[in-house]
């Protein structure tokens, strides 16, 4: 009977430190688990902002050369009140068409910046700076039909790069 409960005895303490090092373990996975999440929740918070502003500065389905003062005054584009943006390219189309050269209508371009260049061609608005006061930003704007170069991240468009001609 003696040696029974040596044994018990024997047993529960074994099993008690494994489950000890056990939670320990999990505490410890949860805690990387906890800072891992943290850390991809904020990038995707800046990720989606950079995607909001990204939205705002250069996708409008409906521009028309003769909006860039409007548009750009409306959505509050340039720098700051003092100094006007020289120029921003709008995208006559909708975002879901724009956000697929991210996911599989792109092919990478300019591999130091991690740029993403359309297979499809784009109508495209370029609003070019006047050569006036830096109060009054007013703005010439040309149609042209080119592909893109667009920075993506995590599948979505967060910066506008350029384009590119229908020779290139």
């Amino acid at each position: 009977m003696e040696l029974v409960l040596k044994l018990f005895i024997y047993l529960y303490t074994a099993f008690n430190i494994t489950v000890r090092q056990g939670i320990m373990r999990i505490q410890f996975v949860c805690l990387l688990l906890v800072l891992l999440s943290a850390t991809v929740l904020s990038q995707d918070s800046k990720t989606k902002r950079q995607y909001q502003k990204f939205r705002n500065q250069h996708i409008n389905e409906q521009m028309s050369v003769r909006g860039c003062d409007d548009v750009i005054g409306a959505r509050k584009i340039n720098i700051n009140k003092k100094k006007c943006k020289k120029t921003n390219t709008f995208i006559l189309s909708n975002i879901k068409r724009v956000r697929s050269i991210c996911v599989n209508n792109g092919e990478p371009y300019d591999q130091d910046k991690n740029m993403t260049k359309s297979h499809e061609h784009f109508d495209i608005v370029v609003c070019r700076l006047k050569p006036t006061r830096p109060a009054k930003c007013h703005y010439n704007g040309t149609k042209l039909n080119k592909k893109i170069i667009i920075k993506c991240v995590g599948g979505f468009p967060v910066h506008y790069d350029g384009d590119i001609g229908h020779c290139d």
